[in-house]
């Protein structure tokens, strides 16, 4: 994921799915704007980054228990640093995960063999489906929220503002669950949802599930679109003077 996010930039992993992910400055500005969204599940996660590593970083990274550590790079400081903490993996990237063009899961029984969900926006498919159409700053933070999207489990939510994801609900039966867990989350560490803006990784069968998250305080929102109630979500969106964008793309991640 945070190959994708491009440089100085920091994802946090817990059980398969993103407990904070960010853009920043600097490495360490990346992983203190990730751990923001939700420190308390980061314990015992994963942090990735997308630049090297160095005594900072690592000191900041001690303050709580992390499993894997993984880079490009590492000071020799860092690794000493991290390396006081016992049980933990310290992982170089020697390849860049974006070469992988297989996924393979075990099933009973065997295997599933696919291709690797590498798909990213098409610009000029992008579909501006609302009055409102999202200001440039939304629309950066809508790309940036839908990669974050690609990388949670169905059903999933995910509110972000300025590059930093705020809320993420995640692997629930209902979209309406994900986005009230993804509310919930975000009042539970404090961050206010007002202007941000929200990814959904499928369309919404309904409308309950995007008022849930105007109500949240999402001002844009991006979704694939094609449900036989488009028409009914596009309108809640035009009531509530928010801007929609479909992108014609489902990701699902299971």
């Amino acid at each position: 994921m945070a190959e994708e996010l491009g440089e100085q930039s920091c994802a946090i992993i817990k059980h398969t799915n993103p407990a904070g992910a960010a853009i920043g400055t600097s490495a360490i500005d990346a992983y203190s704007k990730a751990l923001m969204c939700d420190p308390v599940s980061a314990f015992g996660g994963i942090v990735a980054f997308n630049s090297i590593v160095d005594e900072t970083v690592a000191e900041k990274l001690n303050e709580i228990f992390l499993e894997v550590v993984s880079a490009p790079g590492y000071t020799d400081s860092a690794i000493d640093i991290l390396s006081k903490k016992k049980n933990r993996r310290i992982v170089k990237q020697k390849k860049s995960v974006l070469e992988n063009k297989i996924s393979v899961k075990s099933i009973p029984g065997g295997i599933i063999k696919q291709d690797t969900d590498r798909i990213d926006l098409i610009e000029d498919q992008l579909k501006f489906v609302t009055t409102k159409k999202p200001s440039s700053g939304e629309m950066k933070d809508l790309k940036f929220a839908w990669k974050i999207a690609k990388h949670t489990k169905s059903n999933a939510i995910v509110f972000a503002r300025n590059d930093v994801t705020l809320g993420v609900g995640a692997g629930q039966m209902s979209r309406l669950d994900s986005a009230r867990i993804a509310k919930m989350k975000a009042d539970e560490h404090g961050l206010d949802l007002k202007n941000s803006v929200a990814a959904s990784d499928a369309f919404f069968p309904f409308a309950d599930g995007l008022i849930e998250i105007i109500n949240s305080g999402a001002t844009a929102v991006i979704q694939p679109g094609g449900s036989v109630r488009d028409e009914e979500v596009i309108d809640a969106a035009n009531k509530n003077n928010i801007s929609m964008v479909f992108t014609g793309i489902r990701h699902f991640k299971h």
